[in-house]
């Protein structure tokens, strides 16, 4: 009697060329994946092995804290498994190579310049930087380019603040972000950029061994020193907690305020109901597409069946935010900018383990920036036509190029 059962054929692979999108386009990719095949085959421009993309809220969450999926075992697999760049972002030592235990250790030292007491501390800092860099603006007058004068040195000054760079540093930090975060200079410029942020960072934590302040040098100085972490692991998560700082909330906020600005009926709501910013800028997270692509993928530990695909074991396999955010259902007419929604959490900061240990922070550095802006200059809008906006190319993290603006 001959079997005629046999197992599904694996999809095949589509390849995502990542091309730079205008604006706050939403990939197309993403939605017809989303719409189609919510756990598909991609190929990347760099790697040899295709890998899985899941694309729906909940199977998105499932990939990103279940244990059967993980970090760590990426480590052998990053120069062949499909993905973005021809150089590796991240360091294997740091937190986003590794599973627990070792990430909750990590973590947990980190999470001492995250308490609530500490965002506090750096609360009316940051306040006094907005205001002063609002004072230049001002001084400047219209048209102004944001990108130049709030979004790129508000959130470097908030991000070395709590690192504990002093401020005749910062200027020589500000570029070395922007080409560790890209995919088009080339590996050689990004590696000689972690090169010499690694050689700043080793300074630095040798310097508060003998100066300990009250910031994330200090607490990762007394780390090494007590043994809990060790060099390459303290340097990799500073070097973290600095681009994403600077790099990532520079092109988030700004692609805020660019959204607000094409929306003005959201806008003027805003300048009449302030107290509702926090609400605005949770869903502002959830539907501006912050990224290209995706970030690291996951191995799979054991066979896990998602739906009607069984994703092997070994296979790679990537979870978009992206998509998880537009999800319709969990979150319906997904496309529209609603401050209405019912609050339902979205991913933009991620989910698990792996979820972002700086949100609280960035969260409180996008509302000061929405609700300082708005309170300064009551009339704020574009200098040029929506068209006429140049965009970042090539950048892991989307952004504008310029953001002018008049008043």
């Amino acid at each position: 009697m001959t079997d005629t059962t046999s197992e599904p054929e694996t999809p095949p692979a589509r390849f995502w060329a990542l091309e730079d999108l205008r604006g706050l386009e939403f990939d197309p990719l993403l939605t017809e994946l989303l719409r189609d095949e919510p756990v598909g085959r991609i190929r990347l421009p760099h790697g040899d092995e295709d890998a899985w993309l899941v694309t729906r809220y909940e199977d998105v969450k499932l990939v990103t804290s279940d244990p059967r999926f993980s970090r760590s075992a990426l480590v052998r697999r990053r120069q062949t498994a499909t993905r973005m760049t021809a150089h590796t972002v991240a360091s294997h030592a740091g937190l986003n190579y590794t599973d627990p235990p070792d990430h909750t250790r990590m973590k947990r030292i980190v999470a001492k310049v995250f308490t609530s007491q500490s965002m506090k501390r750096l609360r009316p800092v940051a306040q006094a930087t907005a205001d002063r860099l609002l004072d230049e603006v001002e001084k400047h007058g219209p048209p102004a380019d944001l990108m130049e004068l709030f979004h790129g040195p508000f959130p470097l000054a908030v991000v070395s603040d709590l690192i504990g760079i002093p401020e005749h540093d910062r200027a020589q930090l500000a570029a070395w972000p922007d080409l560790v975060l890209s995919a088009g200079p080339g590996p050689q410029r990004s590696q000689a950029a972690k090169a010499e942020l690694t050689a700043y960072i080793l300074q630095l934590l040798q310097q508060r061994r003998s100066e300990p302040r009250e910031d994330l040098a200090t607490v990762l100085a007394e780390a090494m020193d007590s043994g809990e972490m060790n060099q390459e692991e303290a340097v990799s998560v500073t070097t973290a907690i600095q681009v994403s700082g600077a790099h990532a909330v520079r092109n988030n906020s700004a692609n805020m305020m660019y959204a607000l600005l094409t929306h003005p009926h959201h806008l003027a709501r805003l300048r009449k109901e302030p107290e509702l910013i926090p609400r605005a800028v949770d869903e502002l997270l959830r539907y501006i597409p912050h990224r290209n692509g995706v970030g690291l993928p996951r191995v799979a530990q054991e066979d896990v069946t998602l739906g009607d695909v069984t994703i092997r074991a070994g296979e790679v396999v990537y979870a978009s935010y992206l998509s998880a955010n537009r999800d319709p259902q969990v979150f319906p007419q997904p496309d529209t900018l609603d401050f209405d929604r019912p609050p339902t959490a979205h991913l933009a900061f991620g989910h698990g383990v792996h979820h972002c240990i700086g949100a609280s922070l960035a969260r409180l550095e996008l509302e000061m920036t929405v609700t300082s802006l708005l309170a300064r200059f009551p009339d704020l809008q574009l200098a040029v036509l929506p068209e006429q906006m140049r965009w970042q190319r090539k950048g892991l993290i989307r952004g504008p190029e310029t953001l002018p603006v008049t008043w």
